[in-house]
């Protein structure tokens, strides 16, 4: 059984427990740090979205309709869906000559509660624009059309478009992915399910760029800087990805899966992090994060302090009054290195 990472304090007692596990690994593919066991598969969902967009960038896409760092930024994200998230969604279907039908994403509402209500506001209903992989899914779009593939049905398993980022991960992390369990995520692509400690290699080694030759460097490269200097375009408003990176990037660079998970990046440190809350709890995997981030020592105590509704949320009830508080548990001493 995985450790409790965090607990949830309703007063003065614990009224939930979160249990999980994280793994700390180097680009050379030892152990840094552990915590619970982290040879269990797991789906990482979007927490690797940076590895997906890896064939979009060496496609020459970005090249030949004229995209820019934003765009492969929002290649990478999850975002809330915010006007400036569609908007640069919807400048990108237009300059690669498609229409909202050619995305298989599926049609929402934004992430971001403020948005949505806006949008109902004005009569509007969930878009495919809104969904919060879209940018991922016009990275796999944009690379089809620029290699001249058909695009139907993209999003299936045996497509070019999936198999070409399964052989990115497959190489990156030295697993074989035609092995892996698999299923199909919230937003209709495949999704692997891989060793916690093979996510967090593939991190470490996304962040070392000495890992990679000609055009995949040139690739990974870009990546970089494109999340480091467009951080909002990866998150959003009231988010832990944006505003950490915001603050820390290209020092930190993390990004957030589905149901509890996250990978972080430690490029100066050739480390890369991948952890896992097994109840799924978002808020749980956020505190997590924080924790194996400020026991590596890597966030500053006034980033920490500034971060802290993310990383040390209160519990506050319907009057906005505080009433409890989520925090690392005291498991977190047992971090091996």
């Amino acid at each position: 059984m995985n450790p409790v990472l965090v607990n949830r304090w309703r007063g003065n007692a614990i009224e939930n427990r979160h249990r999980g596990a994280v793994a700390v690994v180097e680009a050379s593919g030892r152990v840094y740090a552990a915590l619970g066991d982290v040879q269990r598969a797991v789906f990482p969902r979007s927490a690797i979205k940076c590895l997906q967009a890896i064939p979009f960038v060496e496609s020459g896409a970005v090249e030949a309709f004229s995209l820019d760092d934003r765009h492969i930024a929002l290649s990478c994200s999850s975002h809330n869906g915010e006007p400036i998230h569609a908007g640069l969604a919807q400048d990108w279907l237009e300059r690669i000559g498609c229409t909202h039908d050619h995305l298989e994403c599926g049609a929402e509402l934004p992430m971001h509660q403020a948005t949505q209500f806006e949008l109902m506001s004005e009569g509007r209903g969930p878009q495919r624009l809104h969904h919060n992989c879209s940018g991922k899914h016009l990275g796999f779009l944009s690379t089809c059309k620029q290699r001249g593939e058909q695009f139907n049905n993209y999003r299936l398993y045996n497509h070019q478009a999936q198999q070409r980022w399964f052989d990115v991960l497959e190489k990156i992390s030295n697993t074989r992915v035609s092995q892996l369990p698999w299923g199909y995520d919230g937003c209709a692509i495949p999704t692997l399910a891989i060793p916690l400690q093979r996510i967090a290699l593939a991190m470490a080694r996304f962040g070392d760029f000495s890992h990679f030759t000609g055009e995949r460097r040139t690739a990974v490269e870009r990546i970089h800087a494109a999340i480091t200097s467009n951080p909002y375009m990866v998150a959003g408003k009231e988010r832990l990805c944006t505003a950490l990176m915001e603050r820390l990037a290209p020092h930190i660079l993390i990004k957030v899966g589905a149901d509890g998970v996250y990978t972080a990046v430690l490029p100066e440190h050739k480390l890369g992090i991948a952890l896992k809350i097994d109840d799924g709890n978002d808020a749980a995997a956020r505190v997590a994060l924080g924790a194996v981030l400020q026991s590596l020592g890597v966030v500053p105590s006034d980033d920490a302090k500034a971060l802290s509704e993310y990383l040390r949320p209160s519990v506050n009830n319907s009057r906005g009054e505080t009433i409890g508080r989520v925090e690392p548990s005291s498991d977190w001493e047992t971090l091996t290195v």
